[in-house]
């Protein structure tokens, strides 16, 4: 009488397997990316031959890297075998609201591939890892390698472009005379805001270099009348007497230390009545999947800095003399965490 083995339920092995090959996923979306595949779709479908064609790849090799990608939902196939958009893929094109082409180009760099590898040295120390591979800190590693700066800033200001919608459409702005976005960069979302409020005015405050190609934006969304330009850095004394400042994706790239300086530079410059305003990932207080635990990792390999929970805001905000008052959640994976001086 034989024996069968027994059988064993491999499901879990496999679901961590799709996990674990995360980055094969990852590498197949940036050379899609690289190669333009999502633009010679937008006018719809095509064969891989033809796809081949346009964009310089091998038939075959693009038949099957496109197979893999519609696995997960990323490109489909249409009943006569040609390969045409879904609702992921097209946000591969770069020229959609929302692309998040430039975010692909970046997670296959070279430079940010390598960074990732280390990622090991600093959960055994708990301390950034660039510093010490590249012997400076971030924003001087970014200054002698502008070629992967520009990747990285380009990746992210796309994100931070399609935040813009979200934030506007939970948050009502128009309460205020005067707004300052503090490091605003180009100043894309301070623009929105003097969009959705018309009585309103805005006072961008970054680097000269940051803002170089600031007028031409505000221009563009028909605001230039209703703001200026303030020049400093990050930890600088703010302009006086806004009604409200905006801190968006600022405060958790720093140490705690400087989170609580450039906190209180606000809470010194903030008219009577006046509102603090922290867009960030707010960390869910159980352990649910959140983009901000993601990003939260890259903030603790590259600066040692970090994303919150609500209450750890709180703790935070409480240092530098604000009172949260509440949260707003947007559509993004984002919020609006309201504060006032105590």
């Amino acid at each position: 009488m034989s024996v069968q083995p027994e059988a064993h339920d491999q499901s879990d092995s496999y679901a961590l397997l799709n996990l674990i090959q995360g980055a094969v996923i990852t590498q197949a979306l940036s050379v899609v990316a690289k190669l333009g595949i999502a633009d010679v779709l937008a006018d719809g479908p095509l064969s891989a031959e033809d796809i081949a064609a346009r964009v310089g790849a091998d038939p075959r090799a693009t038949h099957r890297i496109l197979r893999a990608l519609a696995g997960h939902g990323v490109f489909a196939v249409a009943p006569d075998g040609r390969y045409e958009h879904t609702a992921l893929s097209d946000k591969l094109r770069e020229d959609v609201d929302g692309s998040m082409r430039g975010f692909a180009l970046l997670m296959n760099h070279p430079t940010l591939w390598e960074e990732w590898g280390h990622l090991l040295t600093t959960v055994e120390t708990g301390e950034p890892n660039l510093p010490k591979l590249r012997g400076m800190g971030a924003l001087d590693f970014f200054h002698a390698n502008p070629e992967f700066a520009a990747v990285f800033f380009k990746a992210f200001g796309d994100l931070s472009v399609s935040e813009t919608g979200p934030i506007l459409a939970a948050y009502d702005f128009s309460q205020f005379q005067t707004v300052v976005d503090v490091i605003a960069g180009r100043g894309n979302l301070l623009a929105g805001i003097l969009q959705q409020a018309p009585d309103t005015k805005g006072v961008l405050f970054d680097s000269e270099v940051a803002t170089v190609d600031t007028p031409a934006l505000f221009e563009e969304a028909g605001v230039a009348d209703r703001y200026t330009i303030e020049h400093g850095g990050y930890l600088d004394k703010l302009p006086t007497g806004g009604n409200a400042y905006v801190f968006k994706h600022i405060i958790h790239d720093f140490s705690e230390e400087d989170a609580i300086t450039a906190l209180r530079n606000a809470r010194e410059a903030i008219a009577p009545g006046g509102k603090l305003l922290v867009i960030e990932y707010v960390l869910p207080e159980k352990n649910e999947k959140h983009l901000g635990h993601t990003i939260d990792l890259w903030l603790m390999l590259m600066l040692g800095a970090q994303d919150r929970t609500l209450a750890e805001y709180t703790e935070l905000f409480a240092k530098a003399g604000f009172q949260v008052t509440r949260a707003v959640p947007t559509s993004a994976p984002l919020s609006i965490i309201e504060a006032i001086p105590a």
